[in-house]
């Protein structure tokens, strides 16, 4: 599933964007790809590739801290 929004306006550190049900909030700039600008629509999705590789490691030093002990 994709979170799609549009960026409405800058604000200091945030860019404040519209939903899909047109409520507006507030997203850190950091987060933004740089460029963007008013107007511009972001996608946010889970990757779930990089998800399931992190999850797999992170399960690997969980097992190794248990052997550990």
């Amino acid at each position: 599933m994709i979170m799609r929004v549009t960026i409405d306006r800058f604000e200091g550190n945030f860019v404040v964007v519209e939903l899909a049900n047109k409520e507006t909030v507030n997203m850190p700039k950091i987060l933004v790809p740089e460029g963007a600008k008013e107007g511009d629509i972001i996608d946010i999705k889970i990757n779930e590739e990089k998800t399931g590789e992190r999850r797999q490691n992170m399960e690997k030093m969980m097992q190794n801290l248990w052997r550990k002990s």
